[in-house]
């Protein structure tokens, strides 16, 4: 029988066990295939500084490495998990083995630590590469997302020349805001262009489909946005109401399937995409706990953010039903909302799948097959 090995490092002590899932494939002699967390919180918030970090994994396929999303703290738990190369402590190397980077939206807990992989990974070993590190996110939604029924009057916005840019837009502002660095390096270091070693790529969807206007995640087949050697990542777009384009991820290996929900609330397209997957990262939240952050009574900007929490997420009962309708082997729970929640509290209100459920700590670590 074919078992995922899981490896959860709580402090200095790990504890391994198999899980038995499927038969055997061909696969044996092919390259390892691991996930590994790097961060598990959900929000625009540390949690006052809390350990768990803001999302981010990694699915690392032998030598190479793939990132999941950029929230706060990937950085340093890349190297804490060993996946950066034996000479990073030189300060000249140790995030070369990142071949590809994929995000799921534009949320600020989701890209707030992006900026240390376009700034630091020059003297980090991506200059050395001689492929670039293919960057993929969502393109520009094109227009602004509607404003909140709770609101009346039209708010202030940010940029307000291109107010809602995609990855590609995203990635320039950054350069250019990091200008001063960027060109000291350049001129006085010998640095290269980032564009030398980072090729940004934004996903897009299908023909067809509706605007963001009719249906932020209408319903699709999954669809490939990445190939490899290795890999193929397939995506389709989920419900995170009024962020669009919000996609989830799978990532199809010689040894299995791994499958990231993104954030959503139950959504079909998620369940097509993850079908018999080994395994399913998946966010989840507490309503207690939204509720709870805006007692009654609640003004127009409460009433707002806990429709966004609750209709735009997957609530912990609900998640168990998800596993079980994709038929998937294993359930991680991550993007924790909150993340201060015990792991014996998120356990404790699955229902509904029979299936092996994992907390999605950071360096939790499960290996394929």
């Amino acid at each position: 029988m074919r078992g995922i090995i899981l490896n959860a490092i709580v402090g200095s002590m790990f504890a391994s066990v198999v899980l038995t899932t499927s038969p055997v494939s061909a696969a044996e002699d092919s390259e390892p295939v691991e996930l590994v967390l790097l961060g598990a919180g959900a929000g625009r918030t540390s949690y006052g500084g809390h350990p768990s970090g803001g999302f981010s994994a990694a699915v690392v396929i032998g030598e190479d490495r793939y990132i999941v999303d950029f929230g706060r703290g990937w950085h340093d738990r890349y190297y804490e998990a060993g996946l950066g190369t034996e000479k990073a402590y030189t300060g000249i190397s140790g995030l070369e083995g990142i071949k590809a980077a994929f995000i799921t939206h534009l949320h600020a807990d989701h890209t707030v630590d992006l900026p240390r992989l376009l700034l630091l990974g020059a003297s980090e070993g991506l200059r050395k590469r001689e492929v670039p590190v293919t960057i993929v996110g969502p393109a520009s939604r094109g227009g602004l997302p509607p404003l909140s029924p709770s609101l009346k009057t039209e708010p202030e916005l940010v940029n307000p020349d291109d107010p809602v840019p995609g990855i590609k837009s995203t990635v320039n502002y950054l350069f250019n805001a990091y200008a001063t660095d960027l060109n000291d390096n350049i001129r006085d270091s010998g640095m290269p262009h980032p564009s030398r070693y980072f090729d940004v790529r934004e996903i897009e969807l299908p023909k067809g489909l509706p605007g963001p206007d009719v249906a932020v995640s209408p319903q699709m087949d999954p669809f490939e946005i990445y190939r490899d050697e290795s890999v193929v990542v397939t995506a389709v777009l989920v419900d995170h109401a009024p962020m669009y384009p919000s996609y989830a991820f799978r990532f199809d290996t010689k040894k299995g399937s791994i499958v990231f929900s993104g954030d959503t609330n139950k959504n079909a397209n998620l369940i097509k995409l993850a079908q018999e997957a080994d395994i399913l990262v998946h966010e989840v939240i507490s309503r207690q706990w939204a509720e709870g952050l805006f007692p009654v009574p609640r003004g127009p900007a409460e009433e707002a953010k806990l429709h966004h929490l609750l209709e735009s997420h997957t609530t912990i009962e609900e998640v168990g039903s998800v596993a079980t309708e994709a038929g998937v082997g294993m359930l991680v729970l991550s993007h924790l909302a909150p993340a201060t929640l015990p792991d014996k509290e998120w356990l404790s209100r699955v229902t509904g799948f029979s299936g092996k459920t994992v907390i999605g700590r950071p360096l939790v670590r499960i290996s394929l097959p």
